[in-house]
Order: C-alpha cells, then sequence, then structure tokens
C-alpha cells in the first residue's frame, strides 16, 4: 500500500463499532489506501474490543492496525498508550501520530522528555507505562495499549517492562505487535484470562512482498557488483559491528558501483551539504560513489543525508550495522548478510532466527518492489576454496595439489547449512524476564490499595516459573525489611481501602516519567558553593554524574589515562606484573567522585527509589571546557570517527539537564555561559538533536512543530566570549604543566619555554585551579571590531603581574566550524 501524507483524523463523537470502523476505513480510502486482509481482520477484532496479537512480516502494514486500534479508543473515549523499546522510535512515532490525529490529542513520556502528559494518545517508552501501571495498579487511565516491537519482552534486562502492563492492567485491551514472536499460543490463553476479552491472534501471514533466499561463493565486491547489474539495488550490506560496515564501505570504493552520470547525480542532489572533518570526509567520499554508510554512531544528518540519498535511488549499496530494524528509513531491495555469527557482548555464536528475520525482513518494501532478496555470504575461506577449486577444474592433479585454506582461529564455523536452518526456523519462543527493584516495591506501597495483597498478585501471577518466583518473593520480602527498618515505610490504620502501610515521604508528583537522578542533582548541587570559583566546573560534574554513560567515549577516555600511566610507569622502572595491576586502578576521569558518593548515600535513605540507578562521575564537557576542545578536537583525541552520534547525543542530553533541569538559584553567569556555549557548539555540529527537543516542548498555536531557537543572523557572541576564555585558560593549564609541546603546537610564533623560564625562575610554579578562572585573571576589550584579550597569570606571591595578550578576530558566517569561529593573532607573553 502507499499514499500521500496522511490527514488528520478527526473522530465524529461516533462510539458504534460499526460507524467507527466505517469512519476509520474512509479516512484510510481518502489516503489512498486499502486494507491487507490480515489488516481487516484485525482491525474488526479491535473495534469489537477483543484483544489483538499481531505477528505478521515486516511491511504488512501493522502501523495502520495501530493507528486503527487508536481511532477506535479515541471514539470510545479512552487514553491509548502507544510503547516503543528506544526513545528515538517514541519520538519518531509521537510525529507520525501528530501528524494522524492533531497535536493537541498526542502525549509523549520518555523518561527525560514529556509533553502534553494529559492527551488522549501518549506515546511512551515500555518502562513508563510500567511504571505508572506498578502505581496505580488496575485502576490506570488507560483503556488501550499498543505494545510495538514486543519481541523485547524477551530482553534480558528490559523484558519485564512489557510484562508488568499485562500483568497490572487487566481492565485495558492489547494489540502486541512484532515480526517475529513465534508461537503466541501462551499470550493468547494470559490475555484472556486476565481481562476477559477475546483474543485473536493473527499470524504468519504471506508477506506482501515475497522474499528470494540465496547462498553465494563470491567475494563480497563481486556479489554486490553482481547484484547491481540484475537490478536488485539498494543493496544493504549487514555487518555486526560499526567498525567493520564502515572498512567494508572504503573497500568497495574500489568496485564498480555507479556510473559517470550517477555520480553527477549525486553531487546534484547532495549540493551544499556541509561535510566536517573527521569522518565527514570519508562519507564525502562514499556517498559521491555512491555508497552510504548507516549505524547508529554517526551524526543524525549524516544519517538522514544516506536515507535520503538512498530514497531518490541515487545509493546502490548502503553498508550498515544489523540495526536496521531500529534506525533506517530507507527502501532496501536486497539484504546482503556478511556474516551469520555476532559478538553478544559474551562470546560469538550463531544468530537467533528472532534476529535473523529481523534483519531480513527489511528487504522488499511494499509500494517499492514486486519481491526482495536475501543473500547470505560464504565465509572468506570457504570462498578462497571455492575459487581454488574452480580454477583447477577437472584435473584431478590441481585438484590434489590445491591447499585447502583454514578458518581462523576461534572462528564460529557457519555455512549453507547454517543458513537453510535461520530461514526454516520460526522465532524462538519468549521467556519472560521478571525481576523485582526497590522501586517497583516502593511503587505498589504508593498505591492507595493493600499493598500485600497487590504484591502478592504481582509476585504470584506473573508469566516466571514457581521456582524463580519463590525467588521474587524473598527478594521482596528483603527490600520491604529493609525499607521499614530505614524508617521509610509505616503502619497505619486501615482505611476503606485495606491499606495498612505507607510511605514516611512522599514520592516525586512525576517520579514514573522523569530521570531519578534530577532530583539527586538538585539536591547535590546544594552543597555547592555558587561564590566558589570553580562553582560552574563542579555543576557540570554533577550534571555530568546524572547522564546515562557514553561507553565508547568512556573506554576511549580509560584507555588514554592508561597509556600515558604506562608510559610513565616505564619511565619509573616499575616492572610489568605491577605495571599490569596498578593499571585495573586507572579508569576514566571522575571528579567529585567522594563528594557525589557521599552524598547518593545520605540522600537515598530518604529516597531509596533511586538506589538501582547510582550517579556516575565522568568528565567530558567538563574536559572539553578546562582543554579548550571544540567537538572535533576531542573526537580527534580519543579517535571517536565513528561514534560521532554517540558524543553528540551524549553533549546535547547535558545540554538540556544543564538549561532546563536546575532552579534558577542555583544558575550563574558564568554556568549560564557554559551552557550557552555548549548548546552553541552542539548546534554548530547537527541541531537536529536540539530542534526535535524544542518541537516536542514548543508546539506553536495551529500544532505543527516548531523551532525555538534565537534567529543566526551573526556569530554568537556569548559563546564566542566563552569560547575564547576556555582557550586563555587552557595555555594557563599547559604553562602550569610544562607542557611545551601543546603551547608550540597551538601557538608556534611564540618562545614559550625561552620566554616563560624567568617567570619560572622567579615563582616555581603556576596556579591553574579555580581561581586562576576567576573573572578578575580574565579581561575581553569588545570596543573594537578586532577584539583584544588578556589573561593574568596567579602565581603564588599574588603579585599577578604576568600576562597573556592576543588580538581576537571573529568569523561572522554564524554556521561556520567553531574551530574556525575564532582566530587568536599577536600573542604575546608580557612579564611582570
Amino acid at each position: 500500500m502507499s499514499g500521500d501524507a496522511p490527514a488528520t483524523f478527526i473522530p465524529s463523537g461516533t462510539s458504534d463499532p460499526d460507524e467507527l470502523f466505517d469512519e476509520f476505513s474512509r479516512w484510510a480510502e481518502s489516503r489512498g489506501l486499502t486494507f491487507y486482509p490480515a489488516q481487516e481482520e484485525a482491525l474488526i477484532e479491535l473495534v469489537s474490543g477483543a484483544n489483538v496479537i499481531l505477528s505478521t512480516p515486516t511491511g504488512s502494514g501493522k502501523s495502520l492496525v495501530a493507528a486503527g486500534a487508536t481511532s477506535f479508543a479515541l471514539g470510545r473515549g479512552q487514553r491509548t498508550f502507544y510503547t516503543a523499546p528506544i526513545k528515538a522510535l517514541v519520538s519518531e512515532k509521537f510525529f507520525d501520530l501528530c501528524a494522524q490525529f492533531g497535536a493537541d490529542s498526542v502525549g509523549m513520556m520518555t523518561g527525560d522528555a514529556t509533553v502534553n502528559a494529559g492527551a488522549p494518545i501518549i506515546c511512551a517508552t515500555a518502562e513508563v507505562l510500567a511504571n505508572l501501571a506498578l502505581r496505580t495498579g488496575a485502576d490506570a487511565d488507560v483503556g488501550l495499549i499498543v505494545m510495538d516491537e514486543f519481541h523485547y519482552y524477551g530482553d534480558t534486562e528490559r523484558g519485564w517492562a512489557w510484562q508488568v502492563p499485562i500483568v497490572e492492567l487487566p481492565r485495558a485491551q492489547f494489540l502486541l505487535m512484532s515480526a517475529t514472536l513465534g508461537d503466541v499460543t501462551f499470550f493468547a490463553d494470559d490475555l484472556r484470562r486476565r481481562t476477559g476479552r477475546e483474543t485473536a491472534s493473527i499470524t504468519g501471514t504471506q508477506r506482501p512482498v515475497p522474499l528470494d533466499y540465496s547462498y553465494v561463493l563470491t567475494s563480497v565486491h563481486d556479489t554486490i557488483e553482481r547484484l547491481i547489474e540484475a537490478d536488485r539495488a539498494p543493496v544493504y550490506v549487514v555487518h555486526f559491528t560499526q567498525a567493520s560496515a564502515v572498512e567494508r564501505a572504503q573497500a568497495l570504493l574500489s568496485a564498480n558501483i555507479c556510473s559517470r552520470e550517477q555520480r553527477d547525480a549525486i553531487a546534484v542532489a547532495i549540493g551544499d551539504f556541509r561535510f566536517t572533518s573527521g569522518f565527514g570526509n570519508t562519507l564525502s567520499k562514499l556517498v559521491r560513489a555512491g555508497i552510504g554508510v548507516h549505524h547508529a554512531g554517526m551524526l543524525p544528518r549524516y544519517r538522514r543525508l544516506v536515507e535520503r540519498l538512498a530514497q531518490q535511488g541515487l545509493l546502490k549499496v548502503v553498508a550498515g550495522t544489523d540495526t536496521l530494524g531500529v534506525g533506517i528509513n530507507v527502501p532496501i531491495r536486497t539484504v546482503l548478510l556478511t556474516g551469520l555469527t555476532k559478538y553478544d557482548g559474551v562470546k560469538t555464536r550463531h544468530l537467533q532466527a528472532r534476529e535473523f528475520h529481523q534483519i531480513v525482513g527489511r528487504a522488499g518494501r511494499a509500494g517499492y518492489d514486486t519481491r526482495g532478496f536475501v543473500v547470505a555470504q560464504a565465509p572468506e575461506h570457504d570462498v578462497e576454496n571455492a575459487r581454488a577449486t574452480a580454477k583447477a577444474g577437472d584435473d584431478p592433479k590441481k585438484l590434489k595439489k590445491i591447499q585447502r585454506k583454514k578458518a581462523p582461529e576461534g572462528f564460529v564455523s557457519w555455512g549453507e547449512p547454517t543458513f537453510e536452518r535461520l530461514i526454516a526456523a520460526p522465532p524462538e519462543p519468549l521467556r519472560s524476564h521478571f525481576k523485582v527493584t526497590t522501586s517497583m516495591v516502593i511503587d505498589v506501597i504508593a498505591r492507595p490499595a493493600n499493598c500485600f495483597t497487590s504484591m502478592r498478585h504481582l509476585l504470584e501471577d506473573n508469566h516466571e516459573p514457581r521456582e524463580r518466583q519463590r525467588k521474587h518473593i524473598l527478594r521482596a520480602i528483603e527490600i520491604y525489611r529493609g525499607l521499614r527498618t530505614a524508617g521509610l515505610v509505616e503502619s497505619m490504620e486501615p482505611d476503606a481501602s485495606g491499606k495498612a502501610v505507607r510511605l514516611t515521604t512522599d514520592l516525586p508528583a512525576n517520579f514514573a516519567l522523569s530521570n531519578p537522578l534530577s532530583s539527586f542533582a538538585i539536591a547535590a548541587m546544594e552543597i555547592l558553593d555558587t561564590e566558589d570559583p570553580g562553582y560552574a566546573f563542579d555543576a557540570l560534574s554533577v550534571i555530568e554524574s546524572t547522564i546515562e554513560d557514553p561507553r565508547p567515549i568512556l573506554r576511549a577516555q580509560r584507555s588514554a589515562a592508561r597509556d600515558v600511566a604506562i608510559a610513565e610507569m616505564k619511565s619509573d622502572g616499575i616492572e610489568y606484573d605491577e605495571r599490569m595491576e596498578l593499571l585495573e586502578e586507572i579508569t576514566w576521569p571522575m571528579p567529585l567522585f567522594d563528594l557525589l558518593e557521599g552524598s547518593f548515600d545520605i540522600y537515598r535513605r530518604g529516597h531509596p527509589w533511586v538506589s538501582g540507578t547510582p550517579p556516575s562521575p565522568k568528565s567530558i564537557v567538563r574536559e572539553m571546557v578546562e582543554q579548550a576542545m571544540g567537538f572535533n578536537d576531542f573526537v580527534a583525541r580519543y579517535k571517536l570517527a565513528r561514534s560521532e552520534g554517540v558524543v553528540l547525543r551524549y553533549l546535547t542530553d547535558v545540554y538540556r539537564s544543564a538549561r532546563h533541569g536546575l532552579p534558577t538559584a542555583q544558575h550563574t553567569p558564568e554556568l549560564d555561559d557554559l551552557i550557552e556555549w555548549l548548546g552553541d557548539l552542539v548546534r554548530r555540529v547537527d541541531s537536529s538533536l536540539i530542534d526535535e527537543w524544542e518541537q516536542l516542548t514548543h508546539p506553536d498555536d495551529d500544532g505543527a512543530p516548531t523551532d525555538a531557537r534565537p534567529p543566526t543572523t551573526g556569530p554568537n557572541l556569548r559563546a564566542c566570549r566563552v569560547q575564547i576564555r576556555n582557550h586563555m585558560f587552557a595555555l594557563i593549564s599547559a604553562i602550569s604543566r610544562r607542557d611545551w609541546p601543546t603551547l608550540y603546537r597551538t601557538h608556534p610564533d611564540v618562545a614559550w619555554s625561552e620566554e616563560l623560564a624567568e617567570y619560572f625562575d622567579e615563582y616555581g610554579e603556576l596556579d591553574a585551579g579555580p581561581q586562576a578562572r576567576s573573572p578578575q585573571l580574565f579581561a575581553l576589550d569588545e570596543s573594537d571590531e578586532t577584539w583584544r584579550v588578556r589573561q593574568t597569570f596567579d602565581d603564588p606571591q599574588g603579585d599577578r603581574g604576568w600576562s597573556l595578550t592576543a588580538q581576537v578576530e571573529i568569523a561572522t558566517d554564524p554556521d561556520v566550524d567553531e574551530a574556525d569561529r575564532i582566530r587568536m593573532t599577536d600573542m604575546e607573553i608580557h612579564p611582570g
């Protein structure tokens, strides 16, 4: 099916099932859509009030069924919760539903973004709905629950969030959707028993676009060229690491992918798109050759460029990871698997049937293709052996002389039988992964009902086998006793509902909807002194400790710190075994570790619901400020070109938390300057993440998203001032360490070591602590077109006679890269 952009669905006010169905059918027809049999069956069941488990192939129109279910609930005056597994998909679905039902009717809750929370249609992560269900029980204001990608029920860490609403919300109608559910008999029977509703299982329908499977013994280059010649592009080449996807794309530059005319068309489509240094240069070469790269570590604007070019039919090949089910939005004709094994964090193993079907299901898109193609690439050693055998032909002597190449050491064997088994295998049965946490127990206690009855139901009527249920019961008892001992739970006279236990402290009003560490950050900031010269830096450190760990960045920082430590230990003559032992203690920078650990220990005694999410000290934004690093500087230092998107998302999260998450009293001019600089830096790299946030939180009067950023008619002078100050202080910091290589690299025209010899002879050292950064030691003269800056030294004697001065030229183009925005000339050292 295909159609134009959706018109807004406006319910007439009827609640009659036949009229609701006809109303939605007319709306679908107005978009040029007709229902597939499976869609029509599902919609009839849903409008009649039944639960539906929709396990149909990718491209079979599950989203339209969800839209129909939502329209029926809207007509009945019921509230809909639409859940998705990741925040990016929640926000994407939010915009889709706004377009379908109008912005006034749709809200969003993801844990760090809450928009229009009182709307009749709510897009949310599964965890948000699970927390709401735990806190309110069967009385929750939820009429319809649409669970997209329901196979996440089987996720080891997060599966509990897909189970809790089923257990705790028996009055709701459920629509469970996924292309890879396997046998759903258990869920159908369970929903019938709990909700008293008929439950229809609509599974295994024929794909609208059938798939052809093949296993090849040619090289990847040859395979891709043959697929292109056979008009089977776009080809999505699937890898299981981001690094291998990029390496494959680069290797394909030597293959025959595009004609001269096609390259010219790509250049026209790219236009004046701005590629920055680092990975941007690599991507520019690739896309101009008709090759795309797509993975979660890329900047959003790069991913969108690849998607746009592929949608226009200009990219013949896109090399990416196996996460195309939660990211890529392009018509894929062929999925080419480069392997049938993956490393899952513990070991390398064969793909599970569910994983396989999720990946290959992206081949062949309704409205684009009549068939889709799935090709599995044989292992490299098998390809080389097949090539050698073919070369030998039928000559027995040549065949006998062939030296067969062996699989590399540690290789997990797979081949065509593995491929055939995966094709035929249904998705594995989903397993329950229920767990009990302190937050869960507190949520149930907070209910306006007898918590013991509620908890017994939750613990004894979940999907776990009895043996594991007993362990959960013991864990819940342990948590409850701990809360009683801590004085956070007390007995009371039973009320009309039978409630005989209550919390001695109130939960935050939006506890189920927000980052649990947001309130801790505010409490920890109260320990800091706003008059302290280092307050702004420490405030950043508190905020950073509450943001989810960006693992690739932290690993890179730890590796760099260990490299420095090894060099120092070798020069000190420390033996290898002792070096290795000492190395285990070295990690990434953790400013305020002791303060945060001590503060959290105190805070959680009165707020036990945060016990499972302690702060995680780290220094990413702080390091960038202290060392005057821009985005590209930071990426280059830690070799994070393949994880630029991770860096950007982290910086955006810190910016949003710092800007929106602190009370006015905790803001200072210097902190606000740093926040402004960070927001400006993020926008210069890729404004989409901030734009998306502004669209969510500042819809205009007619319901369309709006860009709330101020107009950029010139350079952001406030951010420029911060950048100048950071640069000057980074020089002071390097001088204090006598880091001559950095100083000469930054300003090669200054004779740093010679000119500063007199200073160190007189004072011995230079202070680079918070006081050295105080406003009293920094002066910026903006009276002329070329600014003049002075940074005074904080010497041990307090004489403050030495200083650095420079002229500053500012680029007038607001979109220039941060590294090119300011230019410092005439850097001079002035002795005291």
